[in-house]
């Protein structure tokens, strides 16, 4: 007999039939390891790109230049989510997800270059990744396991990368650094993140939204490298 989530519509994949809530997880982690798999490789090609450190350096340059890349990373995760969750066509959810993804490239290129080239310990970037991974297992682990619906976290997370995005501002306008206590818990919420969009995935998701789900996945997933990698730099400059 099956079991329903009372929380779920009736048109997600909590309600389908097990064999199509298989193949939507499926294909949803498999995206996400594809969409792993294209960051990895286009930051390889950015890397050798000659004299890439200098433009990449550049959008770091200042406080405003940063600001800038910022609200162009912003808009383009808009318009990639919104592509992603469109209902027109299955090119348009790729078309989403490629941009998405070629957009964290570019962003994460200043700081990859820092850690690998200028860090003097290319393995902090490695070691950040085996972290990111066993947090992310763990988080699916503990969602899949419970069945607990976590969508409850939606609102709070929309609050604290509000202030989050306003600190960093802040920070940015005004010259001073968040410090490693900032990047803690930006590490929690890219967690929570993980959480509610896992949650999403069993509970809320149609079963033909495997594109958009795999999106919500790595976006977490990166915004929790991310941070993890920033937590390991400032503790290697501090030996």
């Amino acid at each position: 007999m099956e079991s329903h989530n009372p929380y779920a519509s009736p048109y997600s994949v909590a309600q389908a039939p097990e064999a199509i809530r298989t193949e939507f997880y499926q294909k949803t982690y498999l995206h996400l390891a594809g969409a792993v798999g294209a960051f990895i490789v286009l930051e390889a090609m950015l890397f050798a790109i000659p004299g890439i450190d200098d433009f990449a350096l550049k959008m770091i340059g200042s406080g405003m230049s940063w600001l800038v890349v910022l609200g162009l990373f912003m808009g383009a995760s808009w318009l990639a989510t919104k592509w992603a969750t469109s209902d027109t066509s299955r090119g348009m959810q790729y078309a989403g997800l490629a941009l998405y993804v070629v957009a964290e490239a570019i962003i994460f290129l200043p700081l990859l270059l820092i850690a690998v080239r200028y860090s003097g310990q290319p393995q902090l970037v490695g070691q950040a990744g085996i972290i990111t991974l066993g947090l992310f297992a763990g988080l699916t682990f503990v969602a899949f396991t419970t069945k607990k619906d976590f969508s409850f976290l939606g609102g709070m997370l929309k609050v604290a990368c509000f202030v989050a995005l306003g600190l960093i501002v802040a920070s940015l306008l005004m010259g001073f650094n968040l410090g490693i206590w900032f990047s803690g818990a930006m590490v929690l919420i890219a967690g929570g993140s993980i959480l509610h969009q896992t949650s999403n995935i069993i509970h809320h998701y149609r079963p033909d939204q495997h594109v958009a789900a795999s999106l919500g996945l790595f976006a977490s997933v990166a915004l929790l490298f991310w941070y993890v990698l920033r937590i390991l730099m400032a503790l290697s400059s501090s030996d």
